[in-house]
């Protein structure tokens, strides 16, 4: 499985996901008093990112809670206002798979399972038709859908490849700074891509 895991999650992204179960939380966001975690999420609790999130001066005339990506920092940047952010390690798109654009979040899922559309199953037929939410599932712990886009925010079991240019084009988080951006983002919150 562990091999299976490592070769399907750079083609997460690529892929349809649907809700599962939201699970009851436990642990409180110290910034925003917002539970954090639920059951299925203890599992994630323990993933070291190798970027940590931090809150960080931010210039710029963006609106609280607008989402910027920085492909070329690997950073993503959740607007507090106040002249702030919380700034996450990110993976981005890898040669080829590369995008800019200004659009919102559509849509968000926790423990998203996924299928491959038919274009993937075509270029790797050995791929499953489909995978269930849960831990070892390449789009981790929570997705937010980014406008009309076949790209989204979503987590990652590969918690090495967060700095690194990997994804078919998702913006990939570790499944502990994902969980944390969910709770902060609402549908119809702004993402800024920039190359």
């Amino acid at each position: 499985m562990g091999r299976m895991r490592a070769t399907l999650s750079g083609l997460a992204c690529a892929f349809v996901a649907l809700a599962t179960p939201a699970a009851a939380f436990t642990a409180i966001d110290p910034l925003t008093r917002q539970p954090l975690y639920g059951a299925e999420d203890e599992a994630v609790r323990a993933q070291a990112s190798p970027v940590p999130r931090e809150v960080v001066s931010f210039e710029g005339r963006h609106a609280p809670g607008t989402i910027v990506v920085s492909t070329s920092e690997r950073r993503l940047y959740y607007v507090l206002g106040g002249g702030k952010a919380m700034r996450y390690g990110v993976g981005v798109g890898r040669r080829g798979f590369t995008w800019g654009g200004s659009h919102s979040i559509t849509m968000k899922r926790e423990w998203p399972d996924w299928h491959p559309p038919a274009a993937m199953l075509k270029r790797r037929p050995d791929l499953p038709r489909h995978m269930e939410g849960g831990p070892d599932n390449p789009l981790g712990a929570r997705a937010m859908y980014i406008g009309s886009t076949i790209y989204r925010i979503h987590g990652s079991n590969e918690p090495e490849t967060i700095g690194e240019a990997v994804s078919s084009g998702c913006i990939r988080m570790t499944n502990d700074d994902v969980i944390d951006l969910y709770n902060r983002a609402k549908v119809g919150a702004r993402v800024i891509v920039q190359r």
